[in-house]
């Protein structure tokens, strides 16, 4: 119960002003009867499957469109699997989505560009019968998402926090430690989940004065990285080092990403300042490399092929009309119902444990033969 108050009150913070204007539950459970109804009854074999994915920002998401492809194909179905441009991301999305409708698509498996903007889209899909899983993102507001399939992202941020204390204890034995806050995007509900978890074991160390935030910087809305962009995080970087450490010492930063950890790095390095305890997420190639060299310090291995097999194994039960399966029916309220989720489990990765977290990847195993 606590951690659904906590992401509740996460998503809230990101959707207050499309929450001002929530539509009612269209029943009682809070599910759209169009979409749960066609899930009950299954569909053909061989259906056309949509799947609408963000722009290409970081390579979990352009690994997923081709898993994507490929896992539904050797499941039986055909596939619309189509990913949002980066200058009207939006509204591509939204296009691609009723597009799927239009095709006659039976099932739709959705990773959110805007998770609040989504609504009406959702709503269609539901008045034709089609079942909405939400990928890795949630979408809010609406009561028309069937199911959600993702890595426990509360965790995650946990996870964060703590290996952000670990490392800067290994590091330094004694505090108290200067750090510096980001978060993801504002428009991705991840990225307050991810911060109400590192903040859940940061801000003990906080009050306590073992950690200071030599900023003052503590609010995600002053911590955000809008479009989860490496430039915007490299230049708030830039600007936090400028204002508030002349001469003090920067011991560690949460980064909620690989890529924007690989930017705060960077721009520490052109500052000429030591490289601090720097965390991240999802496991990308450079990253890993930079684990394995002693700079960014941890990353999250959220592998994608597992998360990609987990959504199409809920297809083909809906498929099948077969109840899905779900571990998880009261963490992810999206402001108008709790969305029954599938969640994985996420693995902190440092160099220590590099070898072992990646001993089954082909891509990544290789760097870490050391």
């Amino acid at each position: 119960m606590k951690k659904m108050l906590l992401a509740t009150a996460a998503l809230t913070a990101v959707a207050a002003l499309a929450l001002s204007g929530c539509s009612t539950r269209s029943d009682d459970s809070g599910s759209a009867s169009g979409s749960t109804d066609a899930a009950a009854a299954g569909f053909p074999a061989d259906s056309l499957i949509g799947v609408a994915l963000p722009s290409k920002t970081s390579e979990n998401w352009v690994l997923a469109g081709g898993l994507f492809e490929d896992g539904l194909a050797e499941a039986g179905f055909k596939s619309d699997v189509q990913y949002a441009g980066a200058s009207t991301t939006v509204k591509d999305q939204q296009d691609q989505i009723s597009a799927m409708i239009t095709k006659g698509a039976k099932a739709i498996i959705i990773g959110a560009a805007d998770g609040g903007q989504l609504a009406t889209q959702v709503q269609a899909a539901a008045d034709a019968g089609i079942p909405v899983i939400a990928y890795d993102r949630l979408i809010l507001n609406t009561p028309n998402v069937d199911y959600y399939v993702a890595y426990d992202n509360f965790k995650v941020g946990e996870l964060q926090g703590q290996a952000l204390l670990d490392g800067m204890k290994a590091k330094k034995p004694t505090g108290p430690y200067n750090i510096e806050l980001f978060s993801g995007s504002s428009d991705d509900a991840n990225s307050a989940v991810f911060f109400d978890g590192a903040m859940s074991v940061l801000q003990p160390a906080i009050d306590s004065g073992d950690v200071v935030v030599v900023s003052g910087q503590t609010d995600i809305k002053q911590t955000a990285t809008a479009g989860w962009k490496a430039e915007n995080a490299q230049s708030r970087m830039d600007s936090l080092l400028t204002s508030s450490y002349g001469s003090a010492e920067l011991d560690g930063v949460l980064s909620p990403n690989d890529t924007l950890a690989r930017a705060i790095i960077t721009s520490v390095k052109a500052a000429g300042k030591p490289i601090p305890i720097v965390t991240g997420q999802d496991s990308e190639v450079e990253s890993v490399k930079s684990i394995m060299a002693g700079e960014q310090y941890s990353t999250i291995n959220k592998d994608t092929r597992n998360l990609v097999k987990q959504a199409i194994a809920m297809v083909s039960e809906l498929q099948k009309g077969e109840e899905v399966d779900v571990n998880d029916t009261e963490s992810y309220d999206n402001g108008v119902k709790v969305v029954p989720a599938f969640l994985l489990d996420p693995v902190i990765v440092t160099k220590e444990n590099a070898a072992e977290a990646y001993a089954n990847d082909p891509t990544l195993e290789p760097l870490t033969q050391q």
